[in-house]
């Protein structure tokens, strides 16, 4: 029949979901620690171990000590005599390790019990929890809300707790005791006190792993979920794309009648999403992003990986968004800075930029036929390196030309000066002050 010691040893295994011969091993250890204790100060080195029997709980005590003639310490000493009957070929100076219970052990025995019970296990605990979790890094888990701490809310995951940090936490979450949620197990941290786990309800791959719980396509791998963008707990758009013809993959993800991505969005208490189809043309990409507005075309400016989007003037405020939300997002999702326009205000720009270049245009073919019927002046260049013309200074025209003898041709608005019949300069006509200079005239 078993003792009760063994018992209560596989009661806690089974309640810590731990081998009890774990426990049974920290037992031992902490065993030893004690028995050394009971030797003084300063003892001198040797070798202990100890043995609990399961069935008894009694424990056993079994030290090196050296061989003597004359037995000063007991505790570290044996007789020559007792030697041999341990060990047949036992010489002096040696040492043999023998059974050294203390008469007094068993109840040593159990006050150390006690405390590894209270201590010591709790570290085996944290040890099996980590080895169970630490491949679980990334997982989608379903967490039990238990308690709040300085704004952390800790979360009960089986035997392990989590920590949802305030930067991991949705606004439009209100947590609860007991209440149930998924969560993203974002990282687990081994320190001293045990491994810490921080688990995310903002982060992004919590989206995906969501998809793939509701959507046996995504999990399958026929329908492939390429991009995802996410404001938490306002809005979220994601791009999925088929890997095998014939399927749907916006359909697979809403499902019928929407219950799929409606599980989705109840678990996230309410945040939008928008699936969108992925295309490996950015043009079609950029316009499904920007679902649910209507777009008529989309400019790339490769260079500054830009886009610009034309939409019909009545979709301009949904294409933008609320404060700009519906954009910032498609923005996001596709890696392309976006900048949307409508229709109207489009043709108006290229309006008004036609009429600027008709208006250029036309001066330039006012200034041309003024040019050709103005009179040729020369004249030459001063020592400051500037020429007069109808009694005002030009220039400087640089030093190279001090001397040198230049045409001069007016409009009604500019002076143009030629070097060789090479334009080298143009100036604004200054209007006549009635100041008087003379003209160097040739």
């Amino acid at each position: 029949m078993k003792s009760d010691f063994y018992t209560a040893i596989s009661q806690i295994a089974a309640e810590r979901g731990i081998p009890k011969e774990a426990i049974i091993d920290v037992m031992e250890k902490a065993l030893i620690t004690a028995y050394k204790r009971t030797l003084g100060n300063n003892p001198p080195p040797m070798e202990v171990t100890v043995r609990l029997d399961q069935q008894t709980g009694a424990a056993r005590v079994y030290a090196e000590k050296q061989v003597v003639d004359d037995v000063l310490d007991d505790r570290f000493e044996i007789d020559i005599a007792d030697a041999l009957k341990v060990k047949a070929d036992a010489q002096l100076g040696e040492t043999v390790v023998v059974e050294s219970t203390p008469h007094d052990f068993g109840r040593i025995a159990a006050q150390t019990a006690k405390q590894v019970v209270l201590q010591g296990i709790k570290e085996v605990e944290r040890e099996y929890i980590y080895g169970e979790y630490m491949d679980r890094e990334g997982e989608l888990i379903t967490a039990t809300v238990q308690r709040m701490a300085k704004g952390n809310v800790i979360l009960e995951m089986g035997k392990a707790e989590a920590i949802l940090p305030p930067k991991e936490q949705v606004d439009n979450d209100r947590y609860y005791h007991g209440q149930r949620l998924k969560v993203y197990l974002m990282e687990i941290r081994r320190e001293d006190r045990g491994p810490r786990l921080i688990a995310s309800r903002t982060h992004k791959q919590l989206i995906m792993r969501l998809f793939e719980m509701e959507v046996p396509e995504i999990y399958n791998g026929t329908v492939e979920l390429k991009s995802v963008a996410r404001e938490p707990g306002l809005r979220t758009k994601v791009a999925v794309a088929a890997r095998q013809e014939g399927i749907d993959p916006v359909g697979s993800c809403v499902g019928m009648r929407g219950i799929r991505i409606q599980n989705i969005v109840n678990e996230l208490n309410g945040e939008k999403i928008d699936v969108v189809q992925w295309s490996s043309d950015a043009r079609d990409f950029i316009a499904n992003a920007l679902s649910p507005a209507q777009v008529v075309e989309v400019h790339l400016n490769e260079e500054e990986h830009a886009a610009l989007v034309i939409v019909p003037d009545k979709q301009l405020s949904l294409a933008i968004g609320k404060e700009g939300q519906n954009v910032r997002l498609a923005a996001k999702l596709t890696g392309w800075r976006i900048d949307i326009k409508s229709a109207t205000a489009l043709l108006e720009e290229e309006r008004a930029a036609s009429e600027a270049r008709g208006y250029a245009e036309a001066e330039q073919l006012q200034t041309e036929a003024e040019l050709a019927n103005a009179r040729v002046e020369t004249r030459k260049v001063r020592p400051d390196g500037r020429v007069v013309y109808q009694n005002h200074q030009y220039g400087p025209l640089g030093n190279d030309l001090i001397g040198e003898s230049l045409q001069l041709r007016a409009t009604s608005q500019k002076l143009y000066i030629y070097h060789h019949d090479r334009l080298i300069a143009s100036y604004i006509l200054v209007e006549d002050d009635g100041t008087s200079l003379v003209d160097d005239e040739e």
